[in-house]
Formats: C-alpha cells, sequence, structure tokens
C-alpha cells in the first residue's frame, strides 16, 4: 500500500533533494542530499549560516526553483516535472509566497493587491474569504492604507500587504523569506503572532527563512541548514538556545572552511 503524505500529515515534501549552480569545476552545490515534511499546521523556521543553503530550499519546495536531483512534493502532487500552467496553477491555489522583494503590482493600490490572487484563479473572494481579508486589514494596520499603491508605501507598509495577501486565500502552506526584516520590532512581533496563530488556529503551515533567534522563537519547529544539509531538526526553542546554536555552527563553518560552498542563503 502506497502512503500518501496526506495520510501522515505532510503538506510538502523534499527526498534526496539536491541542487546544484555551474557545471565542471565551476560547479556549487546549494543543495545536498535533503530530505524533510512540513507537517500540516506546523509553524518551521529554516535557519543556518550565511550561503547554507536555506533560500534555495524554500524556493524549490515553493516550485519557484527547479531540483536538480530529487523529488518535491505537494500534499501526494509531486511538482518536479510538471509543466510552467500546471504549476502556476497548483501554487496558486496551494501555496502562499512573502518574499523580500514583496512583489506587489505597482499600478493596483492595496486593495487590489489583496484581491489579486482570486482575480488570477478566475473569481471573486466569497463571505468568508471577504471577512478574512478585512481582519487581516485591521490586524496588519492597513485600513487607512487602501487606496495607495505600492510607491506609497513604505517598506514595512508594503511588507505587510504581500504577507496579508498571502494568508488571505487560506493556502495550504505559506513559504515566507525573512517575513520581519522590514519591519519594526513591534509590527514584527505582530506578524510573527499572526502566522504563529494561522498555524495553530486555521492549520496553515508555514516554513519561514530567518537569521533572527527572536523570530524563530516563535516556531514549533526548527530546522538548522549547514553546507546544504539539515544538520539539526529541533523543536521550540528559546532566542537565547537558537543563538547558541547558530553561533556552534558559524563557528564550525569558519573551521572547516566549508562556509561559502552554497550560493544562496
Amino acid at each position: 500500500m502506497n502512503i500518501q503524505s496526506s495520510d501522515i500529515g505532510v503538506v510538502a515534501r523534499v527526498t534526496h533533494l539536491s541542487k546544484h549552480f555551474g557545471t565542471g569545476p565551476q560547479k556549487v552545490t546549494a543543495l545536498d542530499g535533503v530530505s524533510i515534511g512540513i507537517g500540516r499546521g506546523q509553524f518551521t523556521a529554516i535557519m543556518g549560516p550565511s550561503g547554507s543553503g536555506k533560500s534555495t530550499l524554500m524556493h524549490v519546495m515553493a516550485g519557484l526553483d527547479t531540483a536538480s536531483e530529487g523529488q518535491v512534493w505537494l500534499g501526494n502532487d509531486e511538482i518536479t516535472r510538471l509543466g510552467d500552467a500546471e504549476l502556476t496553477k497548483l501554487r496558486r491555489r496551494r501555496i502562499g509566497s512573502v518574499f523580500q522583494s514583496f512583489n506587489l503590482v505597482p499600478t493596483l493600490d492595496v486593495m487590489g493587491n489583496l484581491r489579486l490572487p482570486f482575480e488570477l484563479d478566475g473569481r471573486k473572494p466569497d463571505a468568508s474569504e471577504r471577512a478574512r481579508i478585512e481582519a487581516l486589514i485591521d490586524a496588519l494596520g492597513l485600513r487607512e492604507r487602501l487606496g495607495h499603491r505600492p510607491h506609497q508605501l513604505s517598506g514595512g507598509q508594503q511588507q505587510r500587504v504581500a504577507i496579508a495577501r498571502a494568508l488571505a486565500t487560506r493556502p495550504d502552506v505559506i513559504f515566507a523569506d525573512e517575513p520581519t526584516g522590514a519591519l519594526d520590532s513591534r509590527t514584527g512581533r505582530d506578524v510573527l503572532q499572526l502566522l504563529r496563530s494561522a498555524a495553530t488556529e486555521t492549520g496553515q503551515s508555514i516554513a519561514m527563512v530567518t537569521h533572527d533567534p527572536v523570530a524563530a522563537s516563535y516556531a514549533d519547529r526548527i530546522l538548522f541548514l549547514a553546507d546544504g544539509q539539515i544538520v539539526s531538526d529541533r523543536g521550540a526553542m528559546t532566542a537565547a538556545d537558537i543563538s547558541a546554536t547558530m553561533l556552534g555552527l558559524e563557528h564550525h563553518g569558519t573551521q572547516s572552511g566549508n562556509g561559502t560552498r552554497a550560493v544562496n542563503a
């Protein structure tokens, strides 16, 4: 009998995943045989020294980059070899993404950007989805900015719009790359609590790349990468314990001389 991802509560996973850039003497390995799963309703932080492969891992899991070897699954669907059209549809309906570049549409105002995922899917938000959008607008302090276009917003405000847009459709999994990087500490805490509640209250899965031990302390699972491999898979940790673990990884990378093996964070 084949065991499906949904049977074991896994919404996204990779098996024996490797990612290389370049060929021959110029070949660089960003990920080296990684196998992990993201559980349903789980808030996972992905950490590691600069160049450890953490952003590359997230981009491949989100279907935004391709694997060199191995398999990538979203639920029971292997996305490794999907065509662009199929992959785009699947990402639109089941994945939320928050990246440092925000990816807001410059010609749309805040409300237009929040409704964009629904329009791209050829539909309008239903009553419950409209209520969710309104709740996100208030939770993230965007009420006074709904008619503003991205260029009229600060970096922190653009980040909050991107986060609200990712949460609006209640995707199966949200991939967030440094989601609090452009935010002040108070707003950052609000965002982390919102992500935390998305996991605990609505069963959404969060995979967050961060270098911030305080942000990672909101997660209930922390994956540590070094040199393109998972070196530790831990449960919830305090910010102090996370800092100590990261210092150990960075010291090891300096000692071994492998700290620049991967090309992406």
